[in-house]
């Protein structure tokens, strides 16, 4: 029953931290018209959350080994709701980088410290569970970005939506966060702080690379390629996203069932020939049915590599779980930062079409590197 209590109270987590994500993302547009930002302005006050969140990767670790996950994720919640009205109180672009920079990093700490405890109630669990707690983020995500919608067209201002928002974050926090697992993987304490990852972890740094990159590029250029081969309607134009988002969540929830029947490495395998072939598909096709297909594909192929790769690396043998899971996060998030901006510099040479391709290459690198990542 207590184990049964414990997934429950992780995956409360989960949710929380992307309805918190979620109940931002779907003001931005208000936000920027209060301030009278540029798009320019904006896109550099949005990259305080990136930026805050790499940064803050490394601390999570030492965090979570100093003080244990469950202590972490409880203040990382905490800090994460909190800053939610923060970020509609910022009076400026300087300010909203500022709250936005503190608000990245309250997330991917919690981020890192739900992982940890997640990979102490698989292990209790006796099978795998990991996939089922990215999926709860995933809904997170999509419930908060409902709300916000429903929020949004109540009338309410950023301030009076972000409150509310924050009072139901902390009230499902308060309500669950008793049941989190009270102790790290219990080897932990004899594995050193810092290590050199061996080659496992390298390898799953680079598969967590290559699969956010393409989470990256997926948000930022799925609906502008949709919108430019169809020269279509807005509204249209978001159903390549949607279909990516809506396969990689419904992905999540079977991920768990595909990984105790194919195992770690053909499960990698299979999501980057499947994600790969997608994307492929959805560019030498280039119609708005097939981009659309191609694109949830792509959602599904992609859906459960991050939870593979997470929890492979909190088995790691080297080091702490939380160290480890912080090391190939870090490497991960690299690409999710790096993959927008070079799909832009190569599509400005070549064509949005080409660079896309790249999505489909590294798809095609996580599957040939799969046998790599044995833990």
């Amino acid at each position: 029953m207590t184990t049964h209590l414990a997934r429950i109270s992780v995956a409360a987590m989960f949710l929380i931290n992307g309805f918190a994500f979620a109940t931002w993302a779907s003001r931005i547009p208000v936000i920027q018209q209060q301030l009278q930002l540029s798009a320019g302005e904006l896109g550099t006050a949005l990259l305080g959350t990136p930026v805050g969140s790499l940064l803050s990767l490394p601390v999570a670790g030492w965090l979570i080994t100093r003080f244990g996950s469950k202590r972490v994720t409880i203040l990382a919640a905490i800090a994460n709701c909190c800053i939610l009205p923060l970020i509609a109180l910022a009076p400026s672009v300087v300010w909203l980088a500022v709250v936005l920079f503190l608000f990245g990093g309250a997330g991917d700490i919690l981020n890192i410290g739900m992982n940890a405890q997640a990979v102490v109630v698989e292990n209790q669990w006796g099978k795998p569970i990991m996939s089922s707690f990215h999926g709860l983020y995933s809904t997170g995500g999509m419930l908060g970005a409902a709300f916000g919608g429903v929020m949004a067209e109540a009338g309410f201002a950023p301030l009076e939506h972000f409150v509310v928002g924050t009072a139901m974050g902390l009230t499902v926090l308060f309500i669950f966060f008793k049941w989190l697992v009270p102790y790290d993987v219990a080897a932990d304490k004899h594995k050193p702080l810092f290590a050199k990852p061996d080659a496992v972890l390298w390898w799953l740094g680079l598969i967590a690379f290559f699969c956010m990159l393409g989470e990256g590029a997926m948000a930022d250029w799925s609906s502008v390629f949709l919108a430019e081969i169809s020269g279509t309607t807005a509204g249209i134009s978001t159903l390549g996203y949607t279909a990516f988002s809506t396969t990689m969540m419904s992905g999540r929830f079977l991920g768990d069932r595909l990984l105790q029947r194919l195992g770690q490495v053909q499960l990698i395998r299979i999501s980057g020939f499947l994600a790969g072939s997608g994307m492929t598909a959805a560019l030498l096709l280039a119609t708005p049915f097939w981009v659309i297909v191609g694109f949830a594909m792509v959602g599904l192929g992609l859906a459960n590599v991050v939870p593979i790769v997470y929890g492979a690396a909190g088995r790691s043998k080297m080091m702490p779980a939380g160290v480890a899971i912080a090391a190939v996060s870090t490497v991960g998030y690299t690409g999710f930062l790096i993959g927008p901006p070079v799909i832009g510099w190569v599509a400005d040479f070549f064509s949005l079409r080409i660079a896309l391709f790249i999505v489909a290459v590294l798809a095609l690198g996580m599957a040939a590197a799969a046998d790599k990542a044995r833990s």
